[in-house]
Parts: C-alpha cells; sequence; structure tokens
C-alpha cells in the first residue's frame, strides 16, 4: 500500500460471525477503512468473496480459514515503518482463542482490536507486557457501546454512595462465556470505588445451585441470562434503605457498536501499548 493511500488496513477475523459481518458492512461504507482480509474457520466457505457472503456482493476479498497466515500476509504487505502505522486486525471470535489471536497479532505487528471476550486477568496482564516490549498498540475492548462506556462510569459514580449492589447482564443464547466480559469490567470499575459489597445480613441458603448469582471477592454478585431474541442487556441495581437506584443498557442492534470499533481502529495505531476498554480511547 502506498503512503498516498491514507486508508486504515483492517483484516476482520469471525468475518462470517454476526458483529464480523456488520464490522465489515461499516469498513465498506467509510473511505477512510480498507479491508484487506477476511478470516473465518469455515472452511467449506474458504476462498469465496467476502462480500457476496454477507450480501454486500463482490469486494475482491476471499475467505481465508488461516489466521496466522492472514497476519503474516499483512504484515508483509503493510509494513509498520515511517510511512505507515500497519494494519489492524478486528476480531470477534471465540473465548478460547481470543488470547492466542491477540498475542499472534501483536508478534507479526499487526494491532489487534479485540472485541471477544473470555480473556482472563493473568492474560490481560501477559498480553499488555507483551505490547508494550513490541510497542505495539493494541485494544482489548470488552463493549464497543458509548452508552455502555456511560453505564459503567455512572456505576462506578453510585458505588462510593451504596454497599449493596448487583449485576444483571442479558445476551443472546449463542454467546459462549459467562458472565460477560462487560459486566465484569462493570464490576471492577465499581470495585475501584469500593472493596466490599453487600455484607450478609443473614445466613443464605439455595435451594437450587447458583440461584444467588455468582460472588465475587468483593461480594457483587452477577447474574447472566441467555436466550433467544437477546442482544445484549445490563442492568446495575443498587439498593439502600427505602430506595433502589437502577442503571440499564439495552442493546437493540449491532450497527450501535459500529462507531466505536471504528474510532479504536482509527485510533489505536498511534499508540504503543495496550488498552483495555473503550473509556481509555474516548
Amino acid at each position: 500500500m502506498s503512503s498516498a493511500n491514507q486508508s486504515i488496513p483492517v483484516l476482520v477475523a469471525g468475518a462470517l460471525g454476526r458483529m464480523g459481518a456488520e464490522v465489515i458492512k461499516a469498513i465498506n461504507s467509510s473511505r477512510d477503512y480498507q479491508l484487506i482480509g477476511a478470516i473465518d474457520n469455515q472452511k467449506d466457505k474458504e476462498g469465496q468473496d467476502i462480500g457476496s457472503l454477507i450480501g454486500l456482493g463482490p469486494l475482491d476479498i476471499f475467505l481465508s480459514s488461516d489466521f496466522e497466515g492472514s497476519l503474516c500476509a499483512a504484515s508483509q504487505n503493510v509494513p509498520k515503518d515511517g510511512s505507515n502505522n500497519g494494519a489492524v486486525l478486528v476480531d470477534f471470535t471465540h473465548p478460547k482463542v481470543a488470547y492466542k489471536h491477540t498475542r499472534t497479532s501483536i508478534a507479526y505487528g499487526v494491532h489487534p482490536v479485540i472485541g471477544t471476550t473470555g480473556i482472563t486477568t493473568d492474560q490481560l496482564e501477559d498480553l499488555s507486557k507483551f505490547a508494550e516490549k513490541a510497542s505495539l498498540g493494541a485494544a482489548i475492548i470488552p463493549n464497543f457501546s458509548v452508552g455502555m462506556v456511560l453505564l459503567q462510569q455512572a456505576a462506578a459514580s453510585a458505588a462510593r454512595f451504596y454497599e449493596f449492589a448487583e449485576l444483571t447482564e442479558m445476551h443472546h443464547n449463542k454467546k459462549a462465556d459467562a458472565p460477560s466480559g462487560t459486566c465484569i469490567k462493570t464490576a471492577e470499575l465499581m470495585e475501584e470505588q469500593r472493596s466490599d459489597f453487600n455484607k450478609p445480613l443473614v445466613k443464605e441458603e439455595e435451594s437450587i445451585e447458583g440461584s444467588r448469582g455468582g460472588s465475587r471477592p468483593s461480594g457483587l454478585r452477577l447474574h447472566s441470562v441467555r436466550l433467544p431474541g437477546l442482544v445484549a442487556h445490563q442492568q446495575v441495581m443498587f439498593g439502600s434503605n427505602g430506595e433502589t437506584y437502577e442503571l440499564v443498557h439495552n442493546t437493540i442492534d449491532r450497527s450501535a457498536y459500529m462507531p466505536g470499533v471504528l474510532l479504536v481502529v482509527k485510533k489505536i495505531r498511534t499508540f504503543n501499548k495496550l488498552i483495555y476498554g473503550l473509556e481509555k480511547i474516548l
């Protein structure tokens, strides 16, 4: 790619998934970005035009199941040098491969923008050190919604005033991990303001295990719902004497995430470390 062309080169992993296809459509509708690769593990569709597969019409970008090979090609064709800041990988795949994909992308000098959740705290720490050593901008974003970032900030503020709180997240029933990375991130932000929640007033007994949700060391309880028809929804409920305070965010359509995705893709090449959370980019 010549330096005269300032569009940002992007590969999409999980290209045939609902989020991956939405990202490709968003990239295709903007002159600021150029799709250079589409990766998915559906080998029966390998070699087919990704645009035709997702209903856009031919894009001359052909589906590959070779993740590392695609990164290698991107690294060679779009080097990170004085005239270009390198290619960007947008990854919406599966929690089991999220860590490996992020590390491999950094190793090839391709900026990873990871929307796949399920990366553990230890893995996040390892990836942060690896990105810093490589001096490469990388982003792990549990949720690309600006509205969700605002909810999280409000939840963190409220946590200073409420000792009792519980979180509920609801997603479609094809989401593999629970609780969601977004919900965990919300809890972490609340715990930065208060280390101890929900002091027990009675000895609780569950007649069905898990009825009270999962409990974090801080005492915060997280509940997960999985049903068809849902997209992504989160509620944070605070309780005090004589009142409750509720924060709710509903994602109605996946297009809500695209402004956040494109913003991170545009900005991540200016960083030389790992960024965790959309609020660090806004």
